[in-house]
């Protein structure tokens, strides 16, 4: 974690907070783990109090949303399924994308990408796309 980085450089943010690679790592973090405080406590730390959370089927605003909705998605799906990263990663200067894949490990159902709005070294928006 590299906190008050004042490069502009690939995959850093300017200003304070994280860098734009090590918040597509947390937001990999948050969307794969299924118990519920230790998601929220990576939350706190990476998201702003009103994020925005966009998928297919919900528009959420909060940190608590945003967690509830992952839950949700989570539930869903059978246990054995996995978020995967599938592809590299795309950073500018204040957003992040990370293309991946759920399913069994090394057999996705379905595939999509995340991609980030990043504010002062959090994440402001998560819009969470599925490829058709």
């Amino acid at each position: 974690m590299s906190f008050g980085c004042q490069e502009n450089s690939p995959g850093q943010l300017k200003g304070a907070g994280m860098e734009s690679n090590e918040l597509l790592r947390v937001q990999h973090e948050v969307t794969s783990e299924r118990d519920p405080e230790m998601r929220r406590a990576a939350i706190d730390q990476a998201y702003v109090e009103v994020l925005r959370f966009l998928d297919s089927e919900a528009d959420v605003i909060g940190r608590q949303a945003f967690s509830d909705r992952l839950q949700q998605i989570l539930d869903g799906a059978p246990p054995d399924f996995v978020i995967e990263e599938d592809g590299p990663a795309y950073v500018g200067p204040d957003t992040a994308a990370q293309p991946w894949r759920f399913g069994p490990p090394g057999n996705p159902v379905i595939r999509g990408m995340d991609v980030l709005t990043l504010r002062e070294g959090m994440v402001s928006v998560v819009r969470g796309l599925v490829a058709s």
